[in-house]
């Protein structure tokens, strides 16, 4: 069941010389995981932040969840948000300086209607167990936490809304590669027990790679390939994903480990 659907997505910023996004478009599938790989400056946060209505298009269509999401206004946005949700590069910027773990978290499911002010501690510390933290770090401030402490805070805010998409945005290159890793795995897990999608925005191919379905890679706007993982590393067809599989020490063409 496709749960994404966005077709001849146009974006050009005011002043700019090109289009940071020129007529892209791309599927999610319900549970599926599509990573979207390419250079720094190609438009993959671009598209992110279009996606999740951060950014206004200038063109083209987005279907999602069974509506116009583009079309959606005022309370009908609102409404459904919550079925979208995204998650950042940089968790300390993710959050108000002073909020607390769960207060953040408490904003969320009061903005989206979740539960009652008497049923919230509960389901706060449902969702910190969720992404493995403790119940007590609910009254420490974010900016407290460490950054993979953070980034799970910020997970847990996504998935507070019950979403259907989660949108991560270079969520896991701001950390180091064991926190990186947990992270990872975490998001697996989510998404078999939640049945997530996930529109998996990265740099790094092995990352990508170790989490995606299907892969799509942009170059200057535009999606220049695209397919399931392994058919895709196996029989690259453009130079730019050549280019990524070969700067990957432990991939070869094939997709196998070297």
């Amino acid at each position: 069941m496709t749960l994404l659907l966005a077709e001849g997505i146009d974006k050009t910023y005011p002043g700019a010389s090109r289009k940071a996004l020129d007529a892209v478009s791309l599927s999610i599938g319900a549970g599926e995981t599509l990573g979207l790989i390419g250079p720094s400056g190609c438009g993959k946060s671009t598209l992110a932040r279009v996606i999740t209505r951060l950014t206004p298009a200038d063109a083209g269509t987005i279907r999602f969840d069974g509506h116009d999401w583009l079309a959606l206004r005022g309370g009908a946005l609102r409404r459904a948000r919550g079925a979208m949700q995204m998650v950042f590069q940089d968790p300390a910027a993710a959050f108000h300086p002073r909020a607390t773990v769960g207060g953040a978290l408490t904003e969320a499911l009061r903005l989206h209607h979740q539960g009652d002010r008497g049923d919230r501690p509960a389901r706060i510390a449902a969702l910190l167990a969720q992404v493995e933290l403790p119940a007590d770090l609910a009254p420490r401030p974010v900016a407290a936490l460490s950054g993979g402490q953070r980034q799970r805070v910020a997970i847990a805010r996504a998935i507070a809304t019950n979403p259907r998409l989660i949108v991560l945005d270079e969520a896991t290159s701001a950390l180091d590669a064991s926190v990186r890793g947990r992270i990872l795995q975490l998001l697996v897990r989510l998404q078999r027990e939640l049945g997530l999608a996930y529109l998996f925005v990265g740099h790094d191919l092995a990352v990508v790679r170790a989490v995606s379905h299907r892969i799509a890679v942009m170059d200057a706007g535009r999606i220049v390939e695209e397919g399931a993982t392994d058919a895709l590393l196996a029989d690259p067809k453009t130079t730019l994903l050549r280019r990524l599989i070969a700067a990957v020490p432990h991939l070869h063409p094939e997709g196998a480990p070297a």
